[in-house]
């Protein structure tokens, strides 16, 4: 069962109240869940990494989840040339790698799917990155996971012909909307946008309901975008 603590501070995370979350978590709460809302928190609105990165130096660094989340922050420092490192790729990787190596099907899954955004993004190398988004996709699928799930086909989405394309950005919206994590949704939102025709009733539609939500976030590649 839940702490009253860690239930807050997750529903504050899905919501995108990064620092609420992290303020209603108590000193004895489990560093695996500060670090990753320290995490995420760095990753939409690119703030914060310093604190990130104190959070998943905190863990246990032989666990798959000090093992994830380092990944991540390497390959997002990348991903938006804040303070990249020369390393960065490797440590992204191995991060990965080792993951993989240490975790459950679904730790294992989510740092399957990682890798495959490093190679995606990162290498552009889609060739490498479609199996590992596919093997992810069937771990989610059997345990149900939507919210995984709207992870995988938002990345899958631009590899496949524009009418499945759309159908699965779609889905991912849908998946993310009715789980109610609001950053994820909104992330959706603009970019199903960005994949339908200017002059699209939709795409207008879209674009007004999510600039004010990533404004409110401060999500950093959404108001940069704009």
């Amino acid at each position: 069962m839940l702490s009253d603590d860690t239930y807050i501070a997750r529903r504050l995370q899905l919501l995108g109240e990064w620092d609420a979350a992290l303020a209603a978590l108590g000193p004895d709460a489990d560093p695996e869940l500060r670090a990753e809302i320290a995490v995420d928190r760095w990753f939409f609105r690119i703030e914060g990494h310093e604190e990130a990165e104190k959070a998943v130096a905190a863990l246990d660094p032989a666990s798959p989840t000090a093992h994830l989340l380092t990944g991540r922050l390497a390959y997002s420092r990348l991903l938006f040339q804040r303070g990249a490192r020369a390393d960065d790729r490797a440590v992204a990787e191995a991060g990965y790698r080792a993951a993989i190596e240490t975790g459950d099907e679904k730790q294992r899954a989510w740092a399957e799917y990682h890798w495959a955004v490093l190679l995606d993004n990162i290498d552009e190398d889609p060739a490498g990155a479609l199996p590992l988004y596919e093997t992810a996709l069937d771990v989610a699928t059997k345990y149900g996971d939507g919210y995984f799930e709207s992870y995988i086909i938002r990345h899958l989405a631009p590899h496949k012909e524009p009418t499945e394309r759309l159908s699965m950005l779609r889905r991912s919206l849908h998946l993310r909307a009715a789980l109610g994590a609001r950053p994820q949704t909104i992330a959706a939102q603009a970019l199903l946008a960005d994949n339908l025709p200017e002059d699209d009733p939709e795409r207008a539609e879209l674009v007004r309901t999510f600039r004010p939500g990533a404004e409110e976030l401060r999500i950093g590649w959404l108001v940069h975008e704009d």
